[in-house]
């Protein structure tokens, strides 16, 4: 069953990538946003983290931005993936890159006293 889920997670991580650079999400609030990573909890949910080119900046009215066009999403996943049923989806940004930048920062400002 985890082998399934995460093939599955691969493939909706690469259907909503491709949506986002191909413009077929038409909401200008997704503008420069780019998919991360796909946690599937189980077939039933997908969690889709997310990060933005500005970082926490526009997060809010990007993910306002993806909730909009979340049925649009599981329509066109429903027709792409060969499954009897497609799992809900879920957006979430993902802090983690924000995070790794400010570690950085903070060890170079050490390295440097």
């Amino acid at each position: 069953m985890a082998k399934r889920s995460s093939r599955v997670g691969d493939q909706i991580l690469k259907e909503v990538s491709g949506m986002l650079v191909r413009g077929e999400i038409k909401d200008p609030r997704v503008s420069g946003v780019s998919v991360t990573e796909v946690r599937m909890s189980d077939l039933g949910m997908a969690e889709i983290y997310f990060t933005l080119p500005g970082g926490e900046a526009g997060k809010d009215e990007a993910l306002s931005g993806l909730e909009s066009a979340r049925g649009f999403v599981r329509g066109k996943l429903a027709s792409r993936l060969r499954m009897r049923k497609v799992p809900d989806i879920k957006f979430i940004f993902d802090a983690a890159l924000e995070k790794s930048y400010r570690i950085d920062e903070i060890l170079k400002e050490i390295s440097g006293e």
